[in-house]
């Protein structure tokens, strides 16, 4: 496997061992030694992101995220990705992940859009 695949296989199970409850691992396996974030819901640095990711786990236990896209050019990984949240909520991510030399994430830009009821055309979102 060549480095951009090896990075968009570690972008993926970074944020879906996160996204599922186990952020201190994720980070421990998959982060640089720092930790840029863009999202201005999150603080910045290693710990601001377990302790967004470990919050979200203990208020929303039954989210779940699947993985529709995911791109990789150079230091850069993208995923787009949908979201379920309880209650029916349903967001379309964007995220991206720049990795450094040795393989490691180190800086993070998200988008974020929920999913509307209604569409003025026939296509999703997925």
């Amino acid at each position: 496997m060549d480095e951009l695949e090896i990075n968009k296989v570690n972008a993926m199970a970074f944020y879906k061992m996160a996204f599922e409850g186990n952020p201190k691992m994720a980070v421990e396996r998959y982060i640089g030694d720092e930790y840029i974030q863009h999202n201005p819901a999150v603080s910045d640095g290693k710990q601001g992101f377990i302790e967004y990711f470990e919050r979200m786990q203990q208020e929303y236990p039954q989210k779940s995220i699947r993985f529709l896209r995911c791109i990789a050019e150079g230091e850069m990984v993208a995923l787009h990705s949908h979201q379920e949240w309880p209650g029916q909520e349903q967001y379309i991510t964007m995220d991206f992940f720049r990795f450094d030399p040795s393989g490691k994430i180190v800086e993070h830009w998200d988008a974020i859009q929920q999913v509307p009821a209604d569409a003025a055309n026939g296509n999703t979102m997925l």
